[in-house]
C-alpha cells in the first residue's frame, strides 16, 4: 500500500510517573525518566548480545500507549480495494495504476453498507499474483507438451497463443518466464490501461510486450480467473483488522514476529477501511525519531551488539552468479523472498543483488529475451545495467556488523529497500541478511499471553468467516470449471 509522509515520528510517551516529591533527586517513591532506566538496563546487560528484556519491557509498555489512530493516514486519504470478483489482469492494472503492492480484496456479494466483517476477504499482493502466475504457466507448458490441456484445466485459447508464442520452447521453465516476465513487466513498469503495455517498454515498433501482455492476462485462464479463486489456491492473509483504538504494540508485534506486510484498520463496524499499516511505513516513521531517548537508545547501538543479523553466513538465501537467472527467479518462489543477494565463488563474495521484480527484464529487452534459456544472473545483471541503465536493476544495500541501527533504518527508509545485507570487515562476503521485520522486531517482544484473546477470538473468528466466504465464492467456481473440462479437476 502507499505510506504516510515522511516527516511522521511515531510518537512514544513517557512511562507514566508518580507525584514526585519536593526533590529532583530520584529515589524512593519516584520513577526514573526513561533515558535513565534505560541507561540502566543497557548497563546491567553488559557486552552480551541482543535487546535488554528491560528495554522491551520499557517500550512494550510505552508502545501500548500509542493508539493505532495516531499513525499517519495514506497520502492519497483513500486504500484502494480490490473486487473479488475482478480478473487477474484487472487486478493487475489497478495494483500498478496506484503504485502499490498489495490492497484488500472485497467480497463482491457485500454491499458498501455492509460491515467490514462482511465485506473483505483477504490482501492481495503482487508476489501471490506472480506465484500463482509461475504456476499456471508451468501446467500450461507440461500441458502443451503432453496434450493434456482439459487435464490440467487450460483452455484452448491459451494453447493456440502460447503455442504460437513458444513455437520452439519447449518445458515449463520456458513457458514460466514468458509469463513471468510478461506480469513483471506490468507490475514494475506500470500498466497503461488504455493500451495495456508498460509505460517503459523499449520503444512502439517493438510488439513483444503488447504481444506478451495479451497472451498471458487477456487470454484464457487469465482473462477469467477471478481474484478470488487464488485467494483461496494461495492462502492469502485473511482480512486481519485492528481497530482504531488498539495499540501500536499490537501492530509492531504483527509485523515482526507474525510476520505481516500490511495491516487493515477498522472503526468497529463501519464498513471501509481507514487506513492500511505496513512495514515499510513503520520503517520510515522509526526514521524521524532520532534525538528521542528511546530511538536512541536502540538506534545507537550496532547491529552486532543488538544480535543481528539472525542468521548465520551458511543459512543465508544466495544467487550466485553463474546460475542461470530462471532458476534465481525459482529460488525466490520456492523460498518465499523477494530479492536474494547475488555472490561468487567459495568466499561467497558479494556481485550485487536481483529481486522478484526483475523479471520485468526478460521481456523488456528482447536481448535477454532471446537469450533466456541459458542466461546466467551475471550476464542479466550486466545487460540490465547497460541496457536500462535509468529503470535499471536495484544495487546491492549493504552495511557491516559494526554499522548502527540508526544508520541501517535511515539506508533503508531513504532508498525504499525491504533488506539489507551485511558484509564482512573488507565488504565483500555476505554474512547474514536484516530485514524491516527484523528490525521492528528490535523495538517490541510479545509479553506472555499477550494474544491469547487477541488470537483466541477475533483472529481465529476472522480467519473462519474469510475462508468461508471465500469457498462460498470459489466452489461454485470450481464446479463449473470441473464440468466444462469433461469432470478433471481444475
Amino acid at each position: 500500500m502507499g505510506d504516510p509522509a515522511e516527516k511522521e515520528p511515531i510518537q512514544v510517551p513517557e512511562p507514566e510517573q508518580p507525584p514526585q516529591p519536593t526533590t529532583s533527586t530520584p529515589g524512593a517513591g519516584t520513577r526514573k525518566p526513561m533515558d535513565w532506566q534505560l541507561r540502566d538496563f543497557w548497563a546491567e546487560h553488559g557486552d552480551k548480545r541482543g535487546v535488554p528484556q528491560g528495554v522491551r519491557d520499557l517500550l512494550n509498555n510505552a508502545f501500548t500507549k500509542v493508539p493505532v489512530s495516531s499513525f499517519p493516514d495514506l497520502p492519497s486519504g483513500k486504500v484502494v480495494e480490490v473486487p473479488g470478483d475482478v480478473s487477474i489482469a484487472d487486478a493487475v492494472c489497478i495494483l500498478a495504476q496506484n503504485n502499490i503492492f498489495s490492497a484488500p480484496v472485497t467480497n463482491p456479494k457485500a454491499t458498501k453498507t455492509d460491515p467490514w466483517s462482511s465485506r473483505y476477504l483477504g490482501m492481495v499482493d503482487y508476489p501471490a499474483v506472480i506465484m500463482w502466475v509461475l504456476e499456471q504457466a508451468e501446467m500450461a507448458a507440461t500441458a502443451f507438451t503432453t496434450g493434456t490441456a482439459a487435464a490440467v484445466g487450460v483452455g484452448a485459447g491459451a494453447f493456440g497463443a502460447l503455442g504460437a508464442v513458444v513455437m520452439g520452447f519447449t518445458g515449463p521453465a520456458a513457458v514460466a518466464s514468458l509469463a513471468a516476465a510478461a506480469i513483471g513487466t506490468a507490475i514494475a513498469g506500470g500498466v497503461a490501461a488504455e493500451k495495456v503495455v508498460s509505460k517503459d517498454a523499449p520503444g512502439s515498433d517493438n510488439t513483444l510486450g503488447q504481444e506478451f501482455y495479451r497472451v498471458i492476462l487477456r487470454e484464457e485462464p487469465f482473462a477469467s480467473t477471478q481474484v478470488v479463486e487464488i485467494t483461496k489456491a494461495y492462502r492469502w492473509a485473511p482480512f486481519l483488522p485492528i481497530q482504531m483504538d488498539d495499540c501500536m504494540l499490537t501492530v509492531l508485534l504483527l509485523l515482526s514476529k507474525f510476520q505481516l506486510r500490511s495491516i487493515p484498520v477498522v472503526n468497529h463496524d463501519e464498513p471501509m477501511l481507514k487506513n492500511v499499516i505496513t512495514q515499510t511505513a513503520v520503517v520510515r516513521g522509526l526514521s524521524q525519531c532520532q534525538g528521542r531517548d528511546w530511538f536512541d537508545s536502540l538506534a545507537s547501538k550496532s547491529l552486532d551488539q543488538l544480535g543481528l543479523p539472525l542468521m548465520t553466513p551458511d543459512k543465508v538465501v544466495a544467487a550466485t552468479a553463474n546460475q542461470l537467472v530462471l532458476e534465481a527467479f525459482k529460488l525466490m518462489k520456492d523460498k518465499g523472498v523477494g530479492g536474494l543477494p547475488v555472490v561468487e565463488g567459495p568466499d561467497r563474495k558479494l556481485k550485487g543483488n536481483i529481486s522478484i521484480r526483475d523479471v520485468r527484464f526478460l521481456l523488456m529487452q528482447p536481448d535477454l529475451f532471446a537469450r533466456r534459456l541459458d542466461l546466467t544472473v551475471e550476464e542479466f545483471m550486466k545487460t540490465v545495467k547497460w541496457a536500462a541503465p535509468e529503470a535499471g536493476m536495484l544495487p546491492a544495500l549493504t552495511c557491516k556488523a559494526t554499522t548502527t541501527l540508526g544508520e541501517v533504518i535511515s539506508d533503508l527508509a531513504a532508498h525504499n529497500y525491504h533488506r539489507i545485507y551485511v558484509v564482512d570487515k573488507n565488504a565483500t562476503q555476505v554474512m547474514g541478511v536484516v530485514t524491516l521485520r527484523d528490525i521492528i522486531g528490535c523495538f517490541v517482544s510479545e509479553p506472555d499471553g499477550y494474544f491469547n484473546n487477541y488470537f483466541g477470538g477475533t483472529f481465529k473468528e476472522t480467519l473462519s468467516h474469510s475462508l468461508q466466504r471465500i469457498s462460498a465464492l470459489y466452489d461454485p467456481i470450481q464446479e463449473k470449471l470441473k464440468h466444462e473440462s469433461g469432470g478433471h479437476p481444475p
